[in-house]
């Protein structure tokens, strides 16, 4: 299965739900063009929900690590929520679990980025 992404914002969240496969090749690579798209219209609260991630390889960590330090270089803030079984192993394994804000529940996602959150939606 492919890489499909929708947008959507929650309060002043801008969450990208991701669903298939990040692996190498263009989807992966559009993950880090969607984030720099993202940031230089502003939006600078990133939620990747990755509920329905049923894979990532180097590849596609790789693409997430780049997407988190640009968000990171441009002030913003990239988190990851309903990490799957496979996806978590994953992060455990690299230990980029340590790197990233991971989150379980969409509300206490939104609210983690704090008061301007909720007061820009």
């Amino acid at each position: 299965m492919h890489m499909t992404t929708n947008i959507r914002q929650v309060g002043g969240v801008t969450i990208v739900d991701i669903s298939g496969r990040i692996v190498l090749g263009e989807e992966s690579a559009a993950l880090r063009d969607l984030v720099c798209d993202l940031l230089s219209k502003g939006h600078k609260k990133i939620l990747f929900n990755l509920g329905d991630v049923n894979y990532i390889d180097s590849s596609g960590l790789g693409h997430l690590v780049s997407a988190f330090t640009s968000a990171r270089k441009q002030e913003g803030e990239l988190k990851l929520l309903n990490l799957t079984n496979k996806v978590h192993h994953v992060l455990q394994i690299t230990r980029l679990y340590t790197v990233f804000d991971i989150m379980d529940d969409e509300a206490v996602a939104v609210k983690s980025f704090g008061n301007s959150a909720a007061a820009t939606g």
